[in-house]
């Protein structure tokens, strides 16, 4: 089989992919193309195939270029629609609110997405690491990867939950519109006031919660089912005394101690925390039963997803409301 190449430009300290050699600003990638790709191309006919995937990836309306952008999650994918305005086309990959993104298993259908796009948005830190796989099963054509991860400079096994965290969203926000400059320069003020209309105007409202319930709740204890609360909790002021090992191990699908689980048993028994949050897309027998535990001793319960729900819905129309069932919580429980 013949060998291709595929060009990422490096627009982080990481994209994910491990170059061989560098070219012209872009690191080369030899790789042979893999049947999740040519599930897609197989179907066309030789001549079209040719050409599909190296033109899929840029169309040109009428107000001028739009560039295609995969997005392994949706809530990167809302934002990166709402940075790139009408000037980019948004697909996410993973919309679906019942499943863990964790162990989620991509289809010959994302592998077309992949295939399809300029830019490639991925999470990075170990969260979805099947992009890269169809990153290098792609045919040859030239693409951005922004790795969000590697874009924050997150450590090797550090929390991959980035979009939890409100300092990191406007973070990336920036590379979002960096990327879509270099893509199409002729365009970079347009992004540039997409990118600071979203940060003043689109997270508003999500940042005024954000300082609401630090002024009036911080230094409050609360638990947590898994890592996704603890990129927020700091933001908000919370005392999160949930341990760190069973935050992670639920996270990752690891094995839980007992003496963690005897801990947050003592915590919601003797209710050291005020209020109890977790992801309802990872529920597993230990969190049900601290569910259970919580209700039984009257601490407000919290429902958090770690995907847009509903999955139409916007990134900060998301975050509010789930940050004013946080705040109506914390009210409850403060007897306010």
């Amino acid at each position: 089989m013949k060998t291709v190449f595929i060009y990422a430009k490096v627009i982080t300290g990481m994209t994910g992919i491990r170059p061989r050699a560098a070219t012209g600003g872009f690191s080369a990638l030899s790789v042979r193309p893999a049947w999740l790709v040519r599930a897609g191309c197989l179907l066309l006919s030789v001549a079209f195939a040719a050409t599909a995937c190296s033109t899929a990836s840029t169309q040109v309306s009428q107000g001028g270029r739009v560039i295609i952008v995969a997005a392994a999650e949706n809530f990167w994918g809302s934002i990166a629609r709402q940075v790139g305005g009408s000037h980019v086309k948004v697909y996410s990959i993973i919309t679906n609110p019942t499943i863990d993104p964790h162990s989620y298993e991509p289809t010959a259908a994302d592998a077309r997405t992949i295939a399809s796009a300029r830019l490639v948005i991925e999470n990075g830190a170990g969260y979805d690491p099947w992009v890269g796989r169809l990153v290098a099963a792609d045919q040859g054509q030239r693409l951005l990867i922004l790795n969000v991860a590697g874009a924050l400079g997150v450590a090797a096994g550090g929390n991959p939950h980035r979009w939890y965290s409100p300092a990191d969203v406007r973070a990336i926000v920036g590379r979002l519109a960096a990327a879509y400059a270099t893509l199409d320069p002729a365009d970079s003020s347009y992004f540039a006031r997409r990118r600071a209309l979203f940060l003043s105007l689109g997270l508003r409202k999500y940042n005024a919660l954000i300082s609401a319930i630090k002024s009036r709740y911080g230094g409050t204890p609360v638990g947590a089912s898994e890592s996704i609360f603890a990129m927020l909790a700091p933001a908000l002021g919370l005392k999160l005394i949930t341990p760190a090992e069973f935050l992670r191990a639920i996270s990752e699908g690891g094995e839980v101690s007992a003496a963690d689980k005897q801990t947050i048993d003592n915590q919601i028994r003797h209710h050291l925390i005020k209020v109890y949050v977790y992801n309802s897309q990872n529920v597993t027998p230990d969190v049900r039963a601290q569910l259970a535990a919580a209700r039984a001793a009257h601490i407000p319960v919290v429902r958090i997803t770690e995907t847009l729900w509903p999955p139409t819905d916007t990134f900060q129309n998301w975050q509010v409301r789930q940050l004013e069932g946080l705040e109506r919580a914390l009210a409850r429980a403060n007897g306010s």
